[in-house]
């Protein structure tokens, strides 16, 4: 599956990168506590997420993650958005919490959409 697929299936609006949604994802990571990203998460994952600060596109790039998803209609804060560009960093935003988001991505990831 796409990121693309994902995007259009959860409805979420793509904030940077758009030209990146082609991407295969390969499975999802859900944290907040960026060491537990770095120590857990695997390249090709899409990544669930409340935080909006830049530091997530360095730990997006490090891990090779597919795109990132922040939850609870939160927005990336204006340096985020530009460092993301560079480094080519899809980030999408969903307006559920992180529970709905999650469970909707699994379902779809593993066919039970």
């Amino acid at each position: 599956m796409t990121l693309k697929e994902v995007v259009e299936k959860l409805h979420l609006s793509v904030r940077t990168a758009e030209g990146q949604l082609q991407r295969d994802i390969a499975g999802g990571y859900a944290g907040d506590l960026l060491s537990d990203v770095i120590a857990h998460s695997t390249s090709g994952d899409v990544w669930v997420t409340m935080q909006v600060h830049v530091n997530i596109v360095a730990v997006a790039v490090l891990k090779e993650i597919a795109g990132i998803i922040i939850v609870q209609g939160r927005q990336p804060a204006e340096e985020t958005i530009q460092k993301a560009n560079e480094e080519q960093v899809p980030i999408c935003v969903s307006d559920l919490p992180a529970y709905e988001t999650i469970g909707k991505l699994y379902a779809l990831v593993n066919g039970n959409s």
